[in-house]
């Protein structure tokens, strides 16, 4: 299966989401691919910090850029999962990798200027499903506030239900420190760590887009 995390904005959890989602399958026991596709090289880095901890699940990596097509159908053939980390932009890494993926995961945070930039990603979605009609287009509310009284997750909510191509998913990530803890130097999945609400959204996340 092979998962792209993708944006046309920084900013929104993009590399977290795909780390995230790598380490909680590789906790399965799953073989895992993270393909960082972003010249920032946020999942690489991840990923050196992680290798370096011989007793965490193995997540193996690689980073290629430009046209992905064929090195990730190369990889989907040798690995039950790929997971692609493109940049938050709309770029060369991003189409292709459409082009070739079971799934599309859009990290958006709940706030207008994340949301602005969601009727050019329906069109490069739109533009994909020409080439690739099995591919599934998710949105993942990023960086929810905790505090119950704000309601920003729930008017993003409502806004996509102007989208009835993009499947909003339930879980939402929200905005907690044990995120960033998960990728300062360590290399580690939430799923890894204790906190159980983190855990559980992660865990939440993975069931719902597999």
């Amino acid at each position: 299966m092979i998962i792209l995390v993708g944006s046309q904005k920084g900013g929104c959890g993009k590399s977290t989401i795909a780390t995230n989602i790598a380490a909680a399958l590789a906790v399965q026991g799953k073989d895992v691919m993270l393909v960082d596709a972003d010249r920032q090289g946020s999942s690489s880095n991840w990923f050196l910090d992680r290798s370096e901890n011989e007793d965490l699940a193995p997540v193996h990596s690689v980073q290629k850029l430009d046209d992905v097509r064929i090195s990730v159908l190369d990889l989907s053939k040798r690995y039950e999962y790929v997971i692609i980390d493109a940049a938050g932009r709309d770029s060369q890494e991003l189409r292709t990798a459409m082009i070739v993926a079971d799934v599309f995961i859009m990290p958006v945070r709940p706030s207008q200027f994340d949301l602005d930039t969601v009727p050019k990603m329906r069109e490069i979605y739109n533009d994909a499903k020409i080439l690739n009609s099995k591919l599934n287009f998710f949105a993942a509310i990023t960086m929810g506030p905790t505090n119950p009284i704000v309601n920003e997750s729930k008017d993003a909510q409502e806004f996509f239900k102007n989208y009835p191509e993009i499947t909003l998913l339930e879980t939402i990530i929200r905005e907690r420190k044990v995120y960033r803890d998960a990728i300062s130097g360590v290399g580690k999945g939430v799923v890894e760590l204790d906190n159980a609400k983190a855990k559980k959204e992660i865990n939440d996340l993975v069931k719902e887009v597999i």
